[in-house]
């Protein structure tokens, strides 16, 4: 993997997070819950007990977020390449349901590791949940099909 590659995953990732977060922000606000990925991060953070001041803990809970984002972004990488699946509408679709079921699975564990049981409706935060990582896989393929043109044609006219 070079250098441009990383650099596009890297943005891929930003920019389906973003769009996720967007989702789970309006949803949140929507149905005046907190389905907010990074907030709750930070309140799971709060109660492994590690020394962090609030600030940190906010900042650490969006950190994680987008590092989460990035792994997914690359695991969907490495499907790509390895030809496990096409760059598609539907393949997007495809790997939207399963990091939706990705998604909710680890939030369980998370809530169950951490002990914490934040006041929110749990059925429609995995609703949401699972309609926010579908919106993450679709947005992570457009940009990646976006961004592999512009690789090839930065490949093609720029030396580095």
């Amino acid at each position: 993997m070079d250098f441009y590659v990383i650099i596009q995953l890297i943005l891929v990732a930003i920019g389906a997070t973003s769009a996720m977060t967007w989702f789970s922000y309006a949803m949140s606000k929507s149905f005046r819950e907190l389905y907010k990925e990074p907030v709750l991060l930070s309140y799971a953070l709060k109660k492994t007990n590690i020394s962090l001041s609030e600030k940190s803990q906010k900042t650490w809970g969006w950190l994680i977020h987008y590092i989460i984002g990035f792994l997914f972004v690359m695991g969907y990488y490495i499907v790509w390449v390895k030809n496990m699946l096409s760059v598609s509408p539907l393949n997007a679709l495809l790997l939207g349901v399963i990091s939706g079921v990705i998604g909710i699975l680890s939030w369980i564990v998370i809530f169950k590791m951490t002990d914490h049981q934040p006041p929110i409706d749990f059925k429609g935060y995995y609703i949401q949940l699972f309609f926010a990582h579908i919106i993450f896989a679709v947005t992570a393929t457009a940009l990646y099909s976006i961004t592999l043109t512009l690789l090839i044609l930065l490949k093609a006219y720029v030396t580095v």
